[in-house]
């Protein structure tokens, strides 16, 4: 299932998740353009590598992408859900939430891989901890929803606590399948419990920030 669109009213304009998604588009493109040894400098210094830690990098990796189809992917999800949460929180608490969900997922990845020499990169975690505070304040808005059944595709619309847990214990299950294996390069490169760690920050986070709840069915469309 891919989410298209959140059917919910927006009150005001989401400028800090647009600025979001432009300065990690800027950063991709900065990486595109550089040589293969400047983008390994790069990887090396501001990429998150439990073996070599670099404090900052907690907050660095999480503007960092491997790859068309990583930032389109992240910057579509965070346009998705990180609007209607900015939209409950206001601007300089939604921005302050979505910093302290990527660095806490950070943390739960750096925890579980310690003396990993492999870098991490991507908002991802961060997304997943928006993610979680949207379950929490529309857990019955309807996504407007891509699905894939066998070779046929079409879209429905699907509630959002179903499409949120079912995102959140895909992520928890292949984590959970992926220990015992040598490295999380072997999993396809995903840091499965970086995003678990992110949804559950976003979760547990959202009251200390004040998020308005949002339960009623009256959501209307903007788009």
């Amino acid at each position: 299932m891919f989410p298209l669109r959140a059917l919910i009213r927006l009150r005001s304009f989401p400028a800090v998740t647009l600025a979001l998604i432009i300065i990690n588009a800027f950063v991709f493109l900065f990486e595109r353009a550089l040589s293969p040894y400047g983008y390994s400098i790069i990887i090396h210094q501001y990429a998150l590598i439990p073996a070599i830690i670099h404090p900052s990098a907690l907050l660095t990796s999480m503007f960092l992408h491997g790859g068309w189809l990583h930032l389109i992917g992240n910057m579509w999800f965070l346009w998705v859900f990180g609007t209607r949460v900015e939209d409950a929180l206001g601007a300089f608490k939604y921005l302050a939430y979505y910093l302290l969900c990527g660095i806490i997922a950070a943390f739960v990845h750096l925890a579980l891989n310690l003396g990993s020499p492999i870098p991490t990169i991507g908002a991802s975690g961060a997304i997943a901890g928006v993610m979680g505070g949207f379950l929490l304040l529309y857990p019955r808005a309807r996504i407007h929803t891509l699905i894939f059944i066998v070779i046929f595709v079409t879209t429905i619309e699907v509630p959002a606590v179903i499409l949120l847990v079912y995102w959140f214990l895909l992520q928890l299950l292949s984590g959970l399948s992926s220990f015992g294996q040598l490295s999380y390069s072997n999993t396809g490169g995903i840091a499965w419990f970086a995003h678990v760690g992110g949804f559950l920050a976003g979760m547990l986070l959202l009251t200390l920030f004040g998020g308005q709840s949002r339960r009623s069915n009256s959501y209307t469309y903007r788009y």
